[in-house]
C-alpha cells in the first residue's frame, strides 16, 4: 500500500495478527485469509504481522517469508501492512525487510535484538544502523519483558530524528513511560505512538496517543475499533462501557493457567471456537487441550463483547 506515513501518520487499531498454522511447517492459508477478512470487516486501520502475538520468534524463516507474501497479497492494499523483522541478526532483519518491500508491505517493525541485553548507546547505534539500511519505514518496538532491553526516553527521542524512523509501539505496560512519550512528541504529529497492552489503549488515546496494537482485535476487531473511536472523540461514557468489555475479555480469556503464553493460548482457543484457525501454537508452545477449550468456550459466550459483536 503506497502511503506517505509522514503526511498521513498511522492511527487507530492495528492488530498484531495471530499466525495461523496447521503444524510447525505449514501455514493455515485458508484460515489466514479468513482472519484477514475478519479484521478488515471489523474496521481495523492496519495489520501487523510477525509480532509477539504472531509468534514471530517461534516460526521458521520459510514460514515467515510465506506469511509476508501471502498476507500482502490477501490484504491487497486495503489497509497498511506492517511486518515484524525483529531478530538477533541485523542481516536477517534486513532480508525480511527486503522481502516485505517486494511483497508490498507498508512498513516494518523491530524490537531490540534479544538474548543479550543492550546498553543505551548500543541500542541507539543498532537502530540507526538498521534504519540506514532499510527500504521501508521503521517503527520502533519496545518490548522489555521479551527482549531484556527497555528503551529509554532519550533513545527514542534521538532515534526519532532519523528520517526513516516513523514511530514507536510500546509494549512495556509502563504508563509513566508512555505518557512521557506523549508529552515529548506533543509537537510532532508525524511521529506515531501506539500502545501494545489493549487494557491501556483507550486511556492513552484520550491523552494524545495514536492508537493500539491490540491482540484482542483478532477475536473482536470491531470492539477495539469502537473503543478507539470513542476515545478519539472523547466520548467518556462510551469509553467506559466498551472498556469494561475489553477488561472482561482480558480477565476471562487471557489468564488461564500459569503460562508465559496464557494470553496467546486463550486468544487462539477463542479464535478456534469462533471458527478461525486450528488453535495450533508453534513449538515450543502448546495449545490448550479439549477440557481447557471447553472452559474457554463457556467463558467466551458469556462475554458482553460476544453478545454484542458475534
Amino acid at each position: 500500500m503506497h502511503r506517505d506515513l509522514k503526511k498521513e501518520p498511522l492511527k487507530g487499531i492495528i492488530p498484531p495478527m495471530a499466525t495461523l498454522l496447521l503444524d510447525d511447517d505449514h501455514l493455515d492459508k485458508e484460515g489466514t485469509g479468513q482472519l484477514i477478512e475478519h479484521l478488515i470487516a471489523g474496521g481495523v486501520h492496519g495489520i501487523f504481522i510477525l509480532g509477539t502475538t504472531g509468534e514471530c520468534t517461534n516460526i521458521s524463516y520459510k514460514l515467515r517469508k510465506e506469511l509476508i507474501t501471502l498476507s500482502c497479497k490477501l490484504v491487497n492494499g486495503r489497509v497498511p501492512v506492517l511486518v515484524g523483522i525483529t531478530d538477533t541478526s541485523l542481516e536477517e532483519s534486513l532480508a525480511l525487510s527486503r522481502l516485505s518491500k517486494e511483497a508490498g508491505a507498508t512498513a516494518v517493525v523491530a524490537a531490540p535484538p534479544y538474548y543479550y541485553g543492550l546498553g543505551e548507546s548500543e541500542l541507539i547505534t543498532y537502530f540507526n544502523k538498521l534504519a540506514d539500511n532499510l527500504t521501508l519505514p521503521l517503527y520502533l518496538y519496545n518490548m522489555p519483558s521479551h527482549t531484556k532491553t527497555m528503551m529509554t526516553q532519550k533513545a527514542v527521542l534521538e532515534l526519532s530524528n532519523h528520517p526513516n524512523v516513523y514511530g514507536l509501539k510500546d509494549s512495556s505496560g509502563q504508563a509513566v513511560f508512555f505518557n512521557a512519550m506523549i508529552y515529548a512528541f506533543r509537537n510532532r504529529p508525524d511521529f506515531t505512538l501506539l500502545v501494545g497492552p489493549e487494557e491501556m489503549m483507550a486511556a492513552t488515546v484520550l491523552l494524545g496517543g495514536h492508537g493500539g496494537v491490540s491482540g484482542g482485535a483478532n477475536v473482536f476487531p470491531k470492539l477495539f475499533v469502537d473503543l478507539y473511536n470513542a476515545a478519539d472523540k472523547g466520548d467518556l461514557k462510551e469509553v467506559g462501557r466498551l472498556q469494561e468489555m475489553a477488561m472482561e475479555l482480558a480477565d476471562e480469556i487471557y489468564a488461564m493457567g500459569s503460562y508465559g503464553s496464557s494470553f496467546l493460548k486463550g486468544l487462539k482457543a477463542s479464535m478456534f471456537i469462533l471458527g478461525i484457525g486450528t488453535g495450533y501454537l508453534a513449538t515450543p508452545l502448546s495449545a490448550f487441550e479439549k477440557e481447557e477449550i471447553e472452559v474457554i468456550r463457556k467463558k467466551l459466550i458469556g462475554l458482553a463483547a460476544y453478545k454484542q459483536y458475534v
